[in-house]
């Protein structure tokens, strides 16, 4: 099993990826038969699960200097990707974040954690649906001196934006010029969810009909 199909199959079993027959509103107005919810990895388990596998989408490592998570759901996971890289690689990353608002007491400012001047950063966020957190986060740690060389989310829902043909992920690339990794993607979970209704093993409840309504919503709103 790759290391896709297998977080596919445990944010299932959690829960954090749900699949959901009636479709739930999103964000875009668009109604999704599946939702993916990092906030749910939310247990020492899954939450140390989590981070092996972001850890395992982090390209050049020895690259990297710092994991840097934006506000809010970003932090913990650079924290314990941080953690996950030495237990798992030993290579001795820095994290760093940034406040929502910036301080002006104590040791001020809006970074916490390891100095971002002239070292190589890689972003962790959950997801990139507008590309907004990414974004601010890049424009934060370059006007600290840090130098952003890659991107690393949890899942990749392959959809276009409400304008135009790319998705949010590609737009941020593109605008950016910054390559964005993902544990998994939507085709991770058609390819998942395929096996099992060809295998006729699946314990998803009506299974055969999810599966095609998500092919449904990819044919609508997917990008290549």
């Amino acid at each position: 099993m790759t290391v896709a199909e297998n977080f596919i199959r445990y944010a299932l079993k959690i829960g954090a990826l749900e699949l959901i027959p009636e479709g739930r509103k999103l964000a875009s107005g668009r109604i999704s038969p599946y939702f993916f919810n990092s906030g749910l990895f939310n247990t020492g388990e899954s939450l140390s699960k989590l981070a092996e596998y972001y850890a395992s989408a982090v390209r050049n490592p020895s690259c990297t200097d710092v994991i840097f998570g934006s506000a809010d759901k970003g932090i913990p996971i650079a924290a314990t990707v941080t953690t996950a890289m030495w237990d798992n690689y030993k290579v001795n990353m820095g994290f760093a974040f940034n406040r929502k608002e910036e301080k002006d007491h104590g040791e001020k400012g809006i970074l916490v954690g390891h100095p971002l001047a002239g070292k190589t950063v890689c972003i962790v966020d959950d997801v990139i649906t507008t590309g907004t957190s990414s974004a601010k986060a890049v424009k934060i740690i370059r006007a600290n001196g840090g130098i952003p060389i890659s991107c690393v989310i949890a899942f990749d829902r392959q959809e276009r934006g409400t304008d135009g043909y790319l998705s949010a992920v590609q737009e941020f690339q593109r605008n950016y010029k910054i390559p964005v990794h993902s544990v998994a993607t939507l085709a991770d979970l058609i390819a998942a969810l395929e096996k099992d209704v060809q295998s006729k093993t699946s314990a998803i409840p009506n299974g055969k009909d999810i599966f095609k309504k998500i092919l449904l919503y990819r044919d609508k709103y997917g990008v290549k």
